[in-house]
This record gives C-alpha cells, structure tokens and sequence, in this order.
C-alpha cells in the first residue's frame, strides 16, 4: 500500500473526529459559552438564545473505505459550525474570535490524539517502517558539524548522537547511521557516542540529533508544521473547513517525507518572563525561539555558559530541563497595505477584533539604519496643521523631532493632530502606544475613524498590562513596518507615545537579565538603544526611491526636568523638540508650546517660502513679549511703545492658540500671521481673534481664491505678491 493512501485515511479521520470526541467538543464549547455570558453580564438576554449542543452519534467501528459516511460527517460538521457561528452572532466579536481560535486549537489537538490512533495499527506501522531506509538515506547527505559542535569539541572529546523513532530501529539502519558520523568525526579528530531510543509520541519516521542539531523526518513534526501553518488561516469558518480539507487533500496526493533541521537547548531556568538556556551555540542576537508549550520569545543576552532569552507570552508554562527549539529567522513582523486601518501588537496580530489580517511579506524588527550616501536632504515640509508648529519649529519629511513635556499638557493631542493633518496628502501615519491605557488607544483609534484618518493609520499597541519584552520591541515593529513603505517610495509619519516608558520597559528587562545599571539604574546601552531606533527615521535619496520616515517621538519630562538622563539622550539624538511648558498650558495656551526652548534644527528648509518670509520675526517678537509680561507682574509704570510691545505679543498668541482636531492649512496660517503681524488686526480685541480668523479663512478660500493659490504655490515672498495680500487683508479688516 502507498503512502499516499495512509495520509487520505489520515484526512477521512481529521473530517469526522468528532465520531471519536463528540463528547469533547461538546464540553469545550459549553464551557466557552458559560464563560462569555460571565463575561459580557449579558444572561438575560443570552438565556433565551438556544445553545448548540452536538449530537450523539453512535458509531462503533470505523470503516475507512465508507465515502457515504465521510460525506455525511462533513454535512454535520459543517452543520454544527454555522451553529457556533449563529449563536456568536450574538456576542462581542473578540470573543467570538478568541473562542472560535481556541476552538480550532482544541480540535486539532483531538485530530492529533487520533492520528496516534490511526498509526498505531499495525499495517500502517509497517508502511512507515517501509521508509526508514528512505527517510535515513535523505538525513545523512546533509548532516554537518556546526561551529557550536566544533566548539564544544574543542572542550569535550565525545559529540552525542541520537537516533529516535517511535519502535524498535533495524539494526542495518542503526549501523549506517553509526558509520556515517563516526567518520565526519574522525576527520575533526573527535569520537561519536551514539544512542538509540524509542519515543512513541514521534508516531513514525525517524529523527537524528547530533550535538545541539535534530533533523527530523518525524509524522509528529509533519503536524507541528501543519499547527504552525495554521496561525496563518483566517479564523475558523464553514467555508475555510472546506479549504483545509482540500489543501490537506492536494498535499496527499504528492506526499513525500521531508526531513526539516532545526537546533534544540534546554530550559535552565525562567522567571518574571525572564528564561535562561543552554544549547543552541549557534543562536544569534535577537533571534526567534520557541518553547515546548507553544509560547516564544527572543534571545537578548548571549553569554559564554548561557543564553538570556525574554518570553513575549506567559511563561508559566514553561518549566526548567524542558526542550527549546530555534525557528530559524531574526523576530520579525507583518509589512504592507494590509495593516492600514488596523491596530496590531508588537508582533503583527490584530487585536482590534477586525478578524484575520492577511499579509505575504514579514520584515525584521531590527534593521540598519540607511547611510549617510542612501540619505538625501530635508527639503519637502510635513505640515502638522498647527499654527504654532508650522510657523515656529516646522518639520521636514525625514527629521526627527522630540514633543517633550510634562503629562498632561498636550504631547499626545498634537500628535494625533498630525495624524489627521495628513488626510489626502499621501503620508502613511503609524501610531505606536507604548505602555498606554488601553481606554486611551480606543479613543485616539475612534478619533480618526471620525475624522477619516485611520484609512492611512497603522496603529501599534502594546498597553500597559503588556509584558515588559511585546513594550521593548514595539517601537522597532512600528518603525520595520514604516520602513516598508518607506523602500518602497512612500511618506511615513511615526509617532512613538512614548519613549519615557519604552526606557523604563528596557530598563525592567536589563535588570533582570543581570546586566550592570547606571544612571537612574537605566543600562549604559540606553543611549544606544533609542539612537539606533531614531536613526532609521531618513530621506532616502531618489536612486532609492525617495522615501521617506518622519518620527516624532514622545518624551514625558518630571516638573519640567529635561535635564534628567533619559530627556538629553533623546534630545541629543534628534533634530530638535517642540517643549511644551505646563505654566502656558495652565494659563489656557493650547498648544502650550516654549518658543525659546522649542527649536527645529533643519525644519526650516523645508517650510514653505511664503511662512518662512513672514513668520521668520515671530519668533522674537513672542520671546519679547513673554519677557515683559513676566516683567509687568511687578506693577511698574510703562511707555507707550511697551505697551503696543505686550499688545500685539497678546495679538501673536491669542492667534497662535487652537482647538483639538481643528487643523490649518499652512497657506492659511501664513495669511493669518501675515495680518496680526503687520497690525491688520490691532483693532481687535485678544477675545474675538478665533471670530476674526475664521472670518478670515472664509474670505480668503471664497472671495479671494486666486490670491489664496498663489500663496499656496509661491517659490518666495516677493514685493508683488506682498502688495497683494496687503490689500486684500485691508479690504478685509475694514468690513471686520
């Protein structure tokens, strides 16, 4: 008999294993039930909603060769899902999608319980046993010693070599294995020692180990494979039934063994999501590793005896001596369109109970930043809307500029500002949460729904209950899926909210990892570690396709302190902060930004010709008039020309003041500041500045539209274009 015919009956079984585990399925699902109408406190009206129970069938023998019976399981089966799907209908979605994934991961694990079943009959064991010969025969061309197996060589004279299988091994096969590796020894000067055991959970084929390498030809790791390819289906449907059901069908038909190689260690010991391991001497930083129970997590700390690896899931599963396995690949994330409109986790998976999120491509979460030769200059503006931004500290596509503050006074307000600023601009905004309440990520994300931002918005969340490890890698998820679109010749906004608590999540995990702690008990590698995430933020250069990433990280100060270690590190690193002060915020400026401690290092060549000419004075004027209203507190006696001084400063800050969600345009901000400078406005009092802006947005888009364009489209402020605007601001501050 082939083995095509052994993997067909393996799938007749998969479609009716409920025939075998009714029972089972009936109480995983109850037992979800009761456990989301506790949840939801919705038993009132859940009482009245009839629960779908499976029905009893009774089937004593199975007969493999029964194309009627299969076909009436697949009816019920199919029956039974559209039930659970009716019945969810009536529930939150997230729990709907978290108890139908958990479902499909119990009925795998009883479709697994019943291959056992199945290869435990002795014709089928023989079949198996057929390809022993075949399975070795593909292992042994490909067995290699690893630099990890010559290092412990040099150490060792004995290299362990094991050879598993789920029975007894003939012993011809035993021999060529034991003559092969002992003459790939001897030609490094080393001795095998080789052990045969029998371990009935590999189910059939063979798997040989030698040092820290397996290459396995197992049935058990066809099915591993086969879970993990799992995590990339949408969620459990009729429909999607019927996909697996084919795929598996498609691959019987041209099944073969295949031998997959991988490197195991060991659990020493894990703690406060903290795991330390041995084996696996060839691991590399930031590489992928994946526990016994399911759970995985990223090496962090290679030292000579042992490797410090941190759990991204729960780790109270995992226990010391238990077997860890490398997947193979630097962590990782999901890249492309899909993600738009989404909010993920640090690892790629939606959480915004959306459903599935198909993607094709992953990108490392770790990547080097482009070098000064890939970098072209910032010249292009990226306008955040904000009157007291655009014209004072303006950014540039590419730059890096820090909003810094105390909490509260507005840092994360001006951020997603920019977000909605950028609708039908063609920039890609992502917005990474970093140890946020989750109620603050809900609202941002509705938010921008209601503005029709979040088209164009990735969302990266990883809140505060998130461990400390899914904290630390967000920001540098966010940024590989920015620079996706960034290689592939896309505008990029990133907002990182906020590196203050990304740095205490660094701090939590270096601590526990044993490394050495500095100032404030923070890493030495602190300053390393924010600068090699900012510095991926660039312009590519056009041969590159002119991409590009504009970051904008958040740094939460103490009392105003950006003195403190974790504040000049990041203020160092970037091209300039936007330092909102808590005194202005208090006193109603909104937004609270410091004129004299808020700079943009390179900004200004990209900002517009038209705001550059006219706000290039402001900057002063404001500074001049902060200075003497501090000064007028003491009650002095003034001249007239300081009184015009602190009354048109008043004028200046009463127009540079705005509401949440309220963006300008930056042409409209220019003809704005144009007319309070220049004293088009003197005869206004500071109370009906915001009704005399928005009177002047009006005339100005309706009654002078051919004007507004040419201060949208101007390459400078010319005497013409001056004289202009001049008298149309005149006609207009007379009808005011």
């Amino acid at each position: 008999m082939e083995i095509q015919y052994v993997i067909i009956n393996f799938i007749i079984l998969a479609i009716i294993l409920f025939l075998f585990g009714r029972k089972k399925i009936r109480s995983i699902f109850n037992s979800r039930f009761e456990r989301i109408n506790r949840e939801l406190d919705e038993a009132e009206a859940t009482e009245k909603i009839a629960m779908p129970v499976f029905e009893e069938y009774q089937h004593e023998e199975y007969d493999e060769n029964s194309a009627e019976e299969t076909i009436i399981a697949r009816a019920v089966f199919d029956e039974k899902i559209a039930q659970i799907e009716e019945f969810s209908g009536h529930i939150h979605r997230e729990i709907h999608r978290e108890m139908i994934e958990d479902a499909r991961k119990e009925l795998f694990s009883i479709m697994r319980e019943n291959v056992v079943k199945l290869f435990s009959y002795e014709k089928y064991q023989k079949e198996i046993r057929d390809l022993d010969t075949n399975i070795i025969d593909a292992i042994l061309p490909q067995i290699k010693l690893t630099p990890g197996d010559m290092a412990y060589l040099k150490h060792h004279d004995v290299l362990y070599v094991t050879l598993m299988s789920a029975y007894p091994l003939d012993k011809a096969i035993v021999k060529k294995v034991d003559e092969v590796t002992t003459a790939m020894l001897d030609e490094v000067g080393g001795k095998t020692s080789l052990w045969v055991l029998e371990d009935p959970s590999l189910i059939g084929g063979l798997k040989l180990r030698i040092g820290d390498t397996v290459y396995d030809g197992t049935v058990a790791e066809e099915l591993y494979q086969f879970s993990q390819n799992l995590n990339h289906e949408p969620i459990l449907t009729t429909d999607t039934v019927g996909h697996l059901i084919q795929e598996f069908s498609e691959k019987a038909e041209s099944y073969r063994p295949h031998i997959h190689v991988f490197q195991l260690g060991r659990v020493i010991t894990v703690s406060d999501g903290i795991c330390w391991m041995d084996g696996l001497a060839d691991i590399m930083y930031g590489e992928v590793v994946e526990f016994e129970c399911g759970e995985r997590g990223m090496v962090l700390d290679i030292q000579q005896n042992r490797i410090g690896c941190v759990i991204f899931g729960d780790f109270a599963h995992i226990e010391s001596g238990t077997p860890v396995r490398r997947v193979g690949r630097i962590a990782s994330v999901p890249v492309g369109n899909a993600l738009l409109g989404r909010v993920v986790d640090a690892l790629g998976n939606p959480i915004d109970a959306e459903g599935y999120l198909p993607y094709d491509e992953v990108r490392p979460i770790e990547f080097k930043a482009p070098s000064i030769l890939d970098r072209a200059p910032v010249n292009k503006p990226l306008h955040t809307g904000i009157k007291a931004i655009d014209a004072l500290v303006p950014i540039g596509k590419g730059q890096r500029e820090l909003i810094i503050g105390d909490r509260q006074t507005g840092k994360t307000a001006i951020a997603v500002d920019t977000i909605i600023n950028q609708k039908g601009k063609d920039t890609i905004c992502i917005y990474v949460a970093i140890g946020q309440k989750e109620t603050l990520v809900s609202e941002i994300k509705e938010k921008l729904k209601s503005h029709g931002a979040l088209d164009y918005t990735i969302i990266v969340a990883e809140p505060a209950s998130s461990s400390a490890a899914l904290q630390y890698i967000a920001p540098f998820s966010a940024t590989a899926i920015a620079e996706h679109f960034m290689y592939s010749g896309k505008d990029v906004l990133i907002i990182y909210d906020d590196l203050s608590k990304h740095a205490v999540a660094y701090r939590e995990l270096s601590l526990l990892l044993h490394r050495p702690s500095g100032r404030e008990a923070y890493p030495g590698d602190i300053f390393y570690l924010h600068s090699r995430l900012l510095e991926r933020a660039a312009h590519l250069s056009e041969d590159l396709g002119g991409g590009s990433i504009t970051a904008l990280p958040i740094i939460e100060t103490l009392a105003g302190d950006i003195s403190a270690y974790i504040p000049t590190n990041v203020i160092s690193i970037t091209d300039g902060q936007i330092f909102l002060d808590s005194e202005l915020f208090n006193e109603g400026q909104r937004p609270a930004v410091n004129v004299g401690l808020s700079v943009s290092r390179v900004g200004g060549a990209a900002q517009n010709p038209v705001m550059k000419k006219i706000s290039s004075s402001l900057r002063t004027r404001l500074a001049q008039y902060r200075e003497l209203a501090e000064f007028m507190q003491f009650g002095s006696d003034i001249d007239d020309a300081t009184k015009a001084t602190l009354a048109s400063g008043r004028l200046l800050t009463e127009a540079l003041k705005q509401n949440r969600y309220n963006t300008v345009p930056d042409y409209l901000q220019a003809i704005l500041i144009f007319a309070v400078s220049t004293g088009y406005a003197d005869k206004i009092i500071p109370e009906n500045m915001e009704d005399f802006e928005k009177k002047l947005y009006k005339y100005f888009t309706e009654e002078k539209a051919e004007l507004t364009d040419k201060v949208k489209t101007a390459e400078k402020f010319d005497n013409e274009l001056k004289n202009e605007l001049s008298e149309a601001i005149g006609e207009f501050a007379e009808r005011f």
